[in-house]
């Protein structure tokens, strides 16, 4: 997308891909553990305070679970065309054996 800086998506990907809390700006370094416990304590981590900067971190972040879904869908369909393709390879393979079998009985 337009908004992320390059090499920034390819970053936020991989904590998506690892099943991970993105980290916002100030909190690289602590783990989510940490933040939560921080934001349980009262403290205000960045980007939970700034309504315009939380607009941006969630549009970003949509960018990447976008791409990511898109990068599982093509995976999923790739998958699929592979399964039809050999079972359309099977039933031809079926087909030539009968054909050939009964050639064989006719001669």
């Amino acid at each position: 997308g337009k908004a992320l800086l390059p090499g920034e998506g390819e970053a936020l990907a991989q904590y998506v891909q690892q099943n991970l809390r993105i980290p916002r700006r100030g909190e690289i370094g602590y783990s989510g553990d940490e933040i939560s416990q921080y934001e349980v304590s009262g403290y205000v981590m960045s980007g939970s305070r700034h309504a315009r900067m939380n607009a941006v971190r969630i549009r970003k972040e949509n960018q990447v679970y976008s791409a990511e879904e898109q990068r599982a869908l093509a995976l999923i369909t790739l998958e699929e065309n592979q399964q039809k393709e050999s079972q359309l390879l099977s039933d031809f393979r079926t087909m030539l054996k009968e054909k050939q079998s009964n050639r064989k009985q006719q001669k």
